[in-house]
């Protein structure tokens, strides 16, 4: 069994990373792929990996205050949307896996960041950023989307903002998880 079948968990259809340098443009790059997405009915998810503390909880609110008086785990839930919050003991980040298993099935699930993580992926490379390409390390790269021509590059090379095009590469890619 491949790794990109192992991390579809049995209940998802395809997972596909967006992998770049902080500041490259990862996060609106993913928001108009899902957008695009869901445009032509693909059943999107998301995981964004963060590298320092963050809070999506409220402080003063009941959740909040639940997880101030030691509640590991507090879900909150209303007709809208529901969300699970989670202490992780010792700092102990959860790999991308045990991420993974927590989500309702669906058709694809988008990765931003986790950029070592063994699953296919995009690299955003933007040269004016400075920062080396992640691709001649990572042989799970299989495009680079760039805001410039890059005529060195082995691999396919997508532009940043031919949106389109891009969710239909991450499409063709994931076909092949699909037969797992």
């Amino acid at each position: 069994m491949t790794a990109e079948c192992i991390l579809r968990a049995d209940q998802h259809a395809a997972v596909f990373g967006v992998a770049g340098w902080s500041g490259s443009g990862k996060t609106t790059l993913v928001e108009q792929i899902v957008s695009h997405l869901v445009e032509i009915g693909v059943d999107v998810a998301t995981v964004k990996h963060a590298h320092h503390h963050f809070d999506a909880d409220t402080p003063g609110k009941d959740s909040y205050r639940h997880r101030q008086a030691g509640a590991r785990q507090v879900l909150v839930s209303s007709t809208q949307r529901s969300a699970l919050f989670t202490e992780h003991l010792e700092n102990v980040e959860p790999d991308l896996p045990q991420l993974l298993r927590q989500f309702a099935p669906t058709d694809l699930i988008l990765v931003e960041g986790f950029k070592k993580y063994p699953i296919k992926k995009i690299e955003i490379y933007r040269p004016s950023l400075g920062k080396p390409r992640l691709y001649p390390e990572d042989n799970l790269v299989t495009a680079v989307a760039s805001d410039e021509v890059l005529y060195d590059c082995p691999l396919p090379v997508l532009n940043l903002s031919e949106i389109a095009e891009i969710a239909d590469f991450i499409i063709a890619q994931t076909k092949s998880m699909q037969a797992c």
